[in-house]
């Protein structure tokens, strides 16, 4: 029963301790949505627009001025989850999963020291 009484309690104090977000709702102009797209196409074309970008685009067998046009040609839509995409990845080059797998590792690696040996 005192672990139910200080589950309910911590309960209690968290949803006061909560602020209440309250939702608003608002119309946006086309120029807003319009210069979000633009600055979107802009990061895209800087990135592309580096030196070891346009190399590693060449190594692929990718020519730097036809990406740009394909990226040109996009619409507001892919251009702007593509550069989400480009803003979400690491900048190491270490995926998430790989960051797990190699975490995983060094923990069992440390486990088997310690108790193993």
């Amino acid at each position: 029963m005192n672990m139910r009484n200080m589950l309910c309690r911590l309960l209690i104090a968290l949803m006061i301790w909560t602020p209440f977000q309250l939702a608003q709702a608002a119309m946006i102009g086309t120029d807003q949505v319009a210069s979000v797209s633009k600055a979107d196409r802009t990061a895209l074309l800087n990135t592309l627009s580096r030196s070891d970008v346009a190399s590693q685009l060449q190594l692929l067998g990718i020519d730097p001025a036809l990406a740009k046009e394909r990226v040109q040609a996009m619409t507001d839509d892919e251009a702007s989850a593509l550069a989400n995409r480009l803003d979400s990845l690491p900048a190491g080059g270490i995926s998430d999963a790989a960051a797990v797998l190699l975490i995983i590792l060094i923990a069992a690696g440390v486990w088997w020291y310690l108790y193993k040996r």
